[in-house]
């Protein structure tokens, strides 16, 4: 049975860096999932920084949809998956494969894409939990700040913050991470 740590925080809060450290802790086969598309330079270089601060020995795949069925082939191995992140996966779902007008959509439609969300990572937690492998998750904590003004924050911080929730309810451990300061929740 996987066992799930959840890390979540504000934007440049460490919660990267405290999740790599979860990792190394667990002394197992690293596998790291990057959700994040490189669309722009500033974005390859994050990418590339990122790979430097991880080191070598790592299993790097990059998605963000059918992620169980990624990690399929990985799931006898003593690993451990670095998720990162959950709210790139959302946006990612929300937006890269639609045309949307977000000021226009119907309640339907929105209500469609976050089962579709929830389904993605109900799945994902699912084979975690029933394979060998344990699976580090960071997330960025979205409702703490203000109301978006336009629809599209609107409908992502509401998404992005109940799956945020239905993965800590399913984790067995979670941190909150402020200013590069833990604080475990769970």
């Amino acid at each position: 049975m996987g066992k799930i740590i959840y890390v979540t925080g504000g934007a440049r809060s460490g919660k990267s860096s405290f999740a790599e450290k979860k990792v190394f802790q667990l002394n197992k086969e690293k596998i790291y999932v990057a959700t994040a598309i490189s669309f722009d330079e500033e974005m390859k270089e994050r990418v590339r920084l990122h790979k430097i601060q991880r080191g070598e020995n790592w299993i790097t795949i990059e998605a963000y949809k059918n992620l169980y069925k990624i990690l399929e082939e990985y799931k006898e191995l003593n690993g451990v998956v670095l998720l990162d992140c959950l709210t790139n996966l959302v946006t990612n779902i929300m937006i890269m494969d639609r045309d949307i007008n977000w000021d226009k959509i119907t309640q339907d439609i929105v209500k469609e894409i976050e089962e579709e969300i929830e389904n993605e990572v109900q799945k994902l937690i699912d084979f975690i939990k029933n394979s060998s492998l344990d699976m580090v998750v960071v997330s960025n904590e979205v409702g703490m700040g203000l109301v978006p003004p336009y629809a599209l924050g609107r409908y992502f911080r509401d998404i992005g913050g109940r799956i945020n929730q239905l993965v800590a309810k399913e984790c067995h451990e979670a941190y909150l991470i402020v200013s590069g300061l833990e604080l475990k929740l769970k």
